[in-house]
């Protein structure tokens, strides 16, 4: 009302939820790619560590360097991060999601129509209501014109 600016969006709700899929993958990839890079600036600090510089050297476990099993650790959880980016993404992404979506209404309808047959079956309308078609909704009222009764 005070701005001059108004604020109109061209784009459509499917074009905007495409859009912010796009920007979530490309955000989950970058940040996949920084790790990879912090690891192996890490791995190289942590051998240069034991190595060079002789930090721990006698420190052993299971007969091996202790920067062995850190660089392991942390491939595992790289790989771990790795597989959630591109492999468990792709097969539950959007897609899935709505998929899983459809298939619970899909169930709930189907479990609602199971509900209402029980009703009728166990109480079944007076006999005055059956002759009314029964093909015919209930009477609503009408947008169009909301003065009218109802039982008109």
């Amino acid at each position: 009302m005070f701005s001059k600016k108004k604020n109109t969006s061209k784009i459509d709700y499917e074009q905007r939820e495409l859009y912010e899929n796009a920007r979530k993958r490309a955000r989950q990839k970058k940040r996949l790619f920084q790790h990879f890079v912090v690891f192996l600036i890490g791995a190289v600090f942590l051998i240069v560590l034991n190595v060079v510089i002789g930090y721990q050297e006698q420190f052993k476990p299971l007969g091996y360097n202790w920067f062995v099993w850190a660089v392991l650790l942390w491939t595992l959880i790289f790989l771990v991060h790795f597989f959630n980016v591109f492999i468990v993404n792709s097969f539950m992404g959007k897609d899935w999601e709505a998929r899983q979506v459809d298939k619970l209404v899909k169930k709930q309808k189907q479990r609602i129509a199971q509900l209402q047959e029980k009703v009728d079956r166990d109480h079944p309308l007076p006999e005055e209501r059956r002759t009314i078609d029964p093909t015919t909704p209930t009477k609503r009222i009408n947008p169009e014109d909301p003065e009218r009764p109802i039982n008109s």
